[in-house]
């Protein structure tokens, strides 16, 4: 069982039990927590998160508003006193939010859903519950986000920039325009927490996937009105363009400073051996030398055969350095051929390039087969 499942248990369900039928007596923790922990075995986390919501609807003897009250008490004073000790929450309190736009997405009740939603977020991020107001009241609900880029709470600044990403893993989308979250942005790329601008740069970089041009307007503007530090900053314009460099955007890696034709000369890729098998080590070298004095970042990119007769094709930062005019660096990489949670690999033709300011090296063939 994967270790996220682990985080919303059996034992995390009877908590939630014990905790909901300590303020609302008539709520039967036993008869919940059966029902609930006996689908479990065959769920993934959000399914888990869904039935367990589900549940507290079945044996809560109130609905709507009324129950959401009765959530928001039985959380612990803190999350401290819950035992939260980082900014993202416990996935015990997961089902909490999601309960909210399962039984309160409706204009009546939307001020009240919002603010029980700001309320969960320091106990568990509430970005996915909040996509469904979002998709249904766009207008109100982005006022009342706005609103939340000044609240004193860190981890409500954040949900207002990571509810509205458009590219949010794990969540539906939303039927909004690429651009809608840059005035929310504006207010909190200058925050002093990192909780806050990682999300900036995570919702930056959703946009730059489909729009580069709007995120490297946006960036230089910031920069022109210098209320981010320039390390916070530097921080967020890499993490924003980070998958657009692997692709070799010429655009992104100007505006951070690398010449998209650097003065360097390249070796051809040398290879250990052209013969491996899945879970051996691929070693590779090859030799750079600056003609001027420039700026450098690196990556290797492998394409890789799949299942499906695709290419899946994988960017990986080699180094990020500055050179001097005729100094020669030599670049080496051993890199793992194994197989992960996500990623199979299978027999068959491999490439490997050396991308250096996106410009990409002659691509050097192996073979790997199986281990």
């Amino acid at each position: 069982m994967a270790e996220k499942e682990h985080s919303l248990s059996e034992n995390r369900v009877n908590r939630i039990g014990r905790e909901v039928h300590a303020v609302c007596p008539q709520f039967d923790a036993e008869a919940f927590a059966r029902d609930v922990v006996a689908g479990f075995p065959r769920l993934g986390l959000k399914d888990r998160i869904a039935r367990t919501s589900k549940g507290l609807s079945t044996h809560l003897p109130v609905s709507g508003l009324q129950a959401v009250d009765v959530l928001l008490l039985s959380l612990p004073a803190t999350p401290q006193d819950a035992g939260i000790t980082n900014d993202f929450g416990f996935y015990i309190y997961a089902p909490h939010s999601h309960f909210v736009p399962e039984h309160c997405r409706n204009g009546r009740d939307l001020e009240q859903a919002l603010d029980a939603l700001r309320r969960f977020t320091a106990y568990f991020s509430a970005e996915d519950a909040m996509r469904y107001f979002i998709a249904d009241f766009p207008t109100e609900t982005f006022k009342v986000i706005e609103s939340w880029t000044a609240d004193p709470d860190h981890r409500v600044r954040r949900l207002a920039s990571e509810c509205t990403r458009p590219r949010l893993p794990w969540s539906v989308r939303i039927p909004v325009d690429l651009d809608a979250g840059i005035p929310i942005l504006d207010h909190l790329y200058g925050d002093a927490s990192r909780f806050v601008t990682q999300s900036v740069a995570n919702h930056l970089s959703d946009i730059a996937e489909d729009n580069l041009p709007l995120v490297l307007g946006t960036l230089g503007r910031w920069r022109t009105e210098g209320r981010a530090s320039q390390k916070e900053f530097d921080f967020i314009a890499r993490e924003a363009l980070a998958t657009r460099l692997k692709k070799g955007d010429a655009a992104a890696y100007e505006f951070l400073g690398y010449p998209s034709d650097p003065p360097v000369e390249l070796s051809p890729v040398r290879l250990e051996t052209t013969h491996l098998r899945i879970g051996d080590q691929l070693l590779f070298t090859a030799d750079l030398t600056a003609t001027a004095a420039t700026k450098l970042r690196i990556n290797y990119v492998l394409s890789s055969p799949t299942k499906t007769g695709k290419r899946r094709v994988k960017a990986y930062v080699l180094k990020t350095t500055a050179v001097a005019a005729g100094q020669r660096i030599e670049l080496s990489k051993q890199h793992a051929l194994k197989s992960t949670a996500t990623v199979t690999l299978v027999p068959g033709m491999y490439t490997l390039e050396i991308q250096v300011n996106g410009r990409p090296s002659a691509p050097a063939q192996f073979h790997v087969a199986d281990a």
